[in-house]
């Protein structure tokens, strides 16, 4: 009659297809330790502190010999009263549990799990996506569930336990990767179920659901492990759970982010009053032609600098709402210099709601970065200063286009993200004299218009300040 034992989850034992009693609560303690470590021994003082601590009884060396044999028999009905048996083996001062995989789940667990790791290593994916699914059904729950009343032995069985999620996360990024995720859904939920506040595990549910097409689900995963977190721990999600939620909104779009704000459309109006700057116009969409390029790691970087009043945000409105039909994802816009906390503000406007933003500064450009990956945005960020401020506000995304404007020229961002530097000077004096005529339309101008456009230095903004000024 054949013996099989279970350990990965509540400790069962079956003669043929009859399951049968362990016995009582640290007998059966017993027998899980010893199965935990299958083919290493366990001295008998080990074993002793596992199930006992600090309180151990007198006769606890007899107890533990008492328990060993009755296991035995346990294990091999009919075996003689003082016989060694086949399976709980003397070793030393302690005992040790020896079987094959066809006996103890553990062990065919391990084996297909190492099997499923070298056709891994081989190029094999196909075949190792199958032994992680046929390991994988062989957990039914936590390791020693019920059973352990010391530190030691929950150590052991928490040891367990986590071998066995090694596996689930690691099986199930190749799912993903297969895109074929539905084979191992069941299998990740069932261990989130039986660890409630285990992130990774969490995590790695909801990007899971999200490939599996399932969004609304992946974020109702993540919101519920989220007020669980808060409640019992008093935490926010950590990285990996933080990280799983913005790749179900990157990845899902309009449908799964549970904000009406998906498609920004933040751009401040175009100026009516614009004129000139064909060349300069002309060098933006050569630059930006840059994004047809194959290939690219990043997004498109221009930084537009020069002195106050020459018009830089002008120009780059303007050719940000010529070009803003090509970013179908939406256009972010950020005046730099009046706000305080840019990345919360740019995360508002992708639709996350507050309660969802992180915490922490790093973990808000993670958030943001996660949220533009693979995106085609318009990001313009205005009257820019600290380059190191600059960077983090960039998205993830080869298909984004940044455009950036400031006093200050960007090396920094040329050198480290590959910024195009682009200088703005005043206009020439025909554009001038074209941006007065647009300015004073019927209006009175006192004085020759060369003259008023050489006292202004050509700076628009001045040209601009003294006509309205000359109207009132």
């Amino acid at each position: 009659m054949t013996t099989r034992l279970q350990v990965l989850g509540p400790l069962r034992v079956w003669h043929g297809d009859a399951e049968v009693d362990a016995g009582p609560n640290q007998q059966q303690c017993l027998l899980a330790l010893l199965l935990a470590n299958a083919g290493h021994p366990i001295g008998v003082q080990a074993l002793t502190e596992m199930l006992w601590d600090l309180d151990a009884p007198p006769s606890a060396l007899n107890i533990i010999h008492k328990y060993v044999g009755q296991l035995r028999r346990l294990l091999e009905p009919g075996l003689p009263p003082r016989a060694r048996g086949a399976y709980l083996t003397r070793h030393g001062n302690g005992y040790r549990f020896v079987a094959g995989p066809d006996t103890l789940d553990l062990l065919r667990f391990r084996q297909l799990v190492g099997e499923a790791q070298a056709h891994s290593h081989d190029g094999e994916h196909d075949e190792a996506l199958d032994r992680y699914a046929e390991a994988l059904r062989l957990g039914s729950g936590v390791a020693g569930a019920g059973l352990a009343d010391t530190t030691a032995a929950r150590t052991v069985f928490l040891r367990l336990h986590n071998e066995f999620v090694d596996a689930v996360v690691t099986a199930a990024q190749l799912a993903i990767r297969l895109r074929q995720p539905a084979r191992l859904l069941d299998a990740v939920r069932r261990t989130a179920e039986t660890d409630p506040l285990n992130e990774l595990v969490h995590g790695t549910l909801v990007t899971m659901l999200a490939a599996a097409g399932r969004p609304a689900e992946a974020l109702a995963v993540y919101r519920a492990i989220r007020e669980r977190l808060a409640g019992e721990l008093g935490i926010d999600p950590g990285p990996d759970l933080q990280n799983a939620y913005f790749g179900v909104l990157a990845r899902s779009g309009p449908t799964a982010t549970p904000s009406p704000a998906v498609h920004p459309a933040q751009l401040p109006p175009d100026l009516p009053l614009f004129a000139g700057r064909t060349g300069e116009l002309a060098t933006l969409s050569r630059l930006a032609a840059g994004l047809r390029e194959p290939g690219r790691a990043g997004p498109l970087i221009i930084a537009m600098s020069g002195p106050g009043g020459v018009g830089k945000s002008v120009l780059a409105l303007r050719f940000a709402h010529l070009v803003a039909d090509e970013f179908t994802d939406g256009q972010l816009y950020l005046d730099l210099r009046d706000d305080p906390d840019p990345v919360r503000s740019l995360l508002y406007g992708l639709g996350l709601r507050r309660p969802d933003i992180p915490g922490t500064q790093a973990a808000r450009v993670g958030a943001y970065r996660s949220l533009t990956v693979a995106k085609r945005v318009l990001v313009v960020l205005d009257n820019a200063g600290d380059t190191a401020r600059i960077r983090s506000l960039v998205p993830s995304s080869p298909t984004s286009l940044v455009l950036v404007t400031g006093r200050q020229r960007q090396l920094d961002l040329a050198v480290r993200n590959g910024a195009h530097l682009m200088a703005v000077d005043v206009p020439d004096l025909g554009a001038a004299r074209e941006l007065m005529a647009l300015r004073t339309s019927g209006l009175p101008v006192t004085g020759p218009v060369d003259e008023i456009i050489e006292r202004c230095g050509r700076l628009p903004l001045t040209m601009a300040t003294t006509v309205t000024a000359a109207s009132r």
